[in-house]
């Protein structure tokens, strides 16, 4: 048995300690933000927060997140407004399948430097794919937001 804590519940769960921390997610909790994408921590779209930082959930072992506060895209609360609020003005989204992952790191990004540079923003997102190619709107979406957070009370 691991205990898990998902979004702020805890979780009693009964699987292979070696099982990807996206199946327990998705098929044991019933979350299905989290997206699979590759399975092999090159798309992001499996991208959820491991004590606030950016993971790749498809590739993390139940046995790493024990004890860990695991944070989904169901349950991120302040932050998100903001960027999904700038994603939608900069009209980031096309088929959206990347945009659980996309909008899981901006916010860690965020979170953690406020007023990132182009730079910043790029290495920070570049563990994420879009199959659209909506690279340059994800970076303008990002710097939308943070200029925002400067001006919001979160």
């Amino acid at each position: 048995m691991t205990n898990l804590k998902i979004n702020g519940q805890a979780h009693a769960i009964e699987a292979d300690p070696n099982t990807p921390l996206l199946w327990i997610i998705r098929e044991q909790v019933g979350l299905t933000g989290t997206k699979f994408g590759c399975g092999m921590a090159q798309c992001g779209a499996c991208t959820v927060h491991l004590n606030g930082a950016a993971i790749r959930s498809c590739v993390t072992p139940l046995s790493v997140a024990e004890g860990q506060e695991i944070t989904t895209i169901e349950a991120i609360d302040n932050i998100i407004q903001v960027v999904q609020a700038a994603w939608i003005e900069e009209q980031v989204p096309q088929c959206g399948y990347c945009q659980s992952g996309q909008i899981m790191s901006a916010v860690a990004l965020l979170s953690e430097n406020p007023n990132p540079s182009e730079t910043e923003i790029e290495n920070a997102m570049s563990g994420n794919i879009c199959r659209c190619g909506m690279y340059s709107r994800i970076k303008r979406g990002i710097i939308k937001a943070s200029n925002n957070l400067k001006t919001e009370k979160i």
